[in-house]
């Protein structure tokens, strides 16, 4: 029972403090970066799952963190309700997801850690803490975006919002012609992003509008769908691959896209995976990526069976050139240092880190080469 699965985790966080050794949560193993990999103890929450309740008055939803973002849309909806925003791809955990700062893309909209109200927290020493932005404030800062490295999130109090419908539009478009007007285009619907693949001048541009016509059944092809929020927003990705991507300022975006269209067409003319162009409201939350900025993010993939180094540390040269953030759950090559001149908060979230866990229980070589060098 979940109860029981909070009591399983506060056991092992104790077994393995008195074994000396660590620990890191698996979710959906969806992450491109060694976030999860360790030599310790590896928690795999997929059991723990469930939404505990939904308060449409408060407009909160209390969820287990191993639950999938894909099974909560049809029982959130049956309370009413819907995540504010979420990506295009379902299969995360949603503590994963949180952990991690993944996002879809809107203008008005930001990522999934920026919802989080409050968590309850399996602490290195097997106690559990709970947190919100009026109890144990820094805990909580750090924790809506957490890598990880604080402890096992045992249930998460999310933002929600009424349930609501979207009306779907994918059509192809001049390249040169929508970055003139990206202004316009993502201004003009709730979602707006574009893919480009090398080597072609046009665009293929995807809008998402509110709505309150009655959804459509059986759904229509990609392109044409309407229906709820999570059944539109979400797509089948089946093709395995590995992914970089860079949030950079929203007015660097396209610049920043020009520059790595020139470099590909000249570097990787045989790059046969697709670049995709997103936009993120500013937040708050301490490691996101849009911490204080309107941000553009930038995606290049790879295919799984191929090189990806050479291709991602090309990208990655341009991506600093736009003063870019790295995505916590996709390659980077970024040192401590490097990260703490990108996120003004990067070294108050290692202090808080450390304070509540001052074993290092929860990190992993990963994390422990991106921790800053002391002043």
């Amino acid at each position: 029972m979940p109860a029981d699965r909070e009591t399983t985790v506060i056991r092992a966080v104790r077994e393995a403090a008195k074994a000396g050794q660590r620990v890191r949560v698996v979710g959906a193993a969806h992450s491109h970066s060694p976030l999860v990999p360790t030599e310790g103890v590896l928690l795999d929450l997929a059991d723990f799952t469930g939404i505990v309740g939904v308060d449409r008055e408060s407009g909160v939803a209390r969820i287990r963190p191993g639950t999938r973002i894909a099974d909560l849309g049809p029982p959130l909806r049956a309370e009413g309700a819907a995540l504010l925003n979420q990506g295009d791809i379902d299969r995360q955990a949603i503590a994963g997801a949180i952990a991690t700062g993944t996002h879809g893309t809107g203008t008005t909209l930001r990522n999934l850690s920026s919802g989080l109200i409050g968590a309850r927290i399996v602490l290195s020493d097997g106690s559990v803490a709970e947190c919100a932005a009026d109890r144990e404030p820094e805990l909580f800062e750090a924790a809506r975006l957490n890598l990880g490295g604080l402890g096992v999130l045992t249930e998460l109090s999310l933002a929600v919002r009424p349930a609501y419908r979207l009306q779907e539009k994918i059509w192809l478009e001049q390249v040169d012609a929508v970055l003139e007007r990206i202004d316009s285009l993502t201004g003009a619907t709730r979602h707006f992003e574009f893919f480009w693949m090398p080597g072609s001048d046009r665009a293929a541009c995807k809008s998402l509008a509110e709505t309150d016509a009655d959804p459509v059944y059986p759904l229509a092809e990609e392109g044409k769908r309407l229906a709820w929020s999570d059944e539109v927003l979400a797509n089948h990705r089946p093709d395995k691959h590995s992914e970089m991507e860079y949030s950079v300022p929203r007015e660097e975006g396209p610049a920043c896209f020009r520059a790595l269209r020139e470099m590909l067409h000249r570097d990787f003319p045989d790059l046969a995976w697709p670049l995709e162009y997103r936009t993120l409201a500013a937040d708050e939350t301490w490691l996101s990526t849009a911490y204080q900025r309107e941000t553009v993010t930038l995606s290049v993939h790879q295919g799984i069976d191929q090189p990806d180094g050479p291709l991602f540390r090309a990208c990655e040269t341009i991506f600093r050139a736009h003063a870019g953030r790295p995505h916590w759950g996709k390659v980077h090559f970024c040192t401590g240092d490097e990260l703490a001149r990108l996120h003004p908060r990067w070294k108050d979230w290692w202090r808080v880190r450390d304070t509540w866990d001052p074993d290092r229980r929860f990190l992993n070589p990963h994390l422990e080469r991106l921790r800053p060098a002391p002043a």
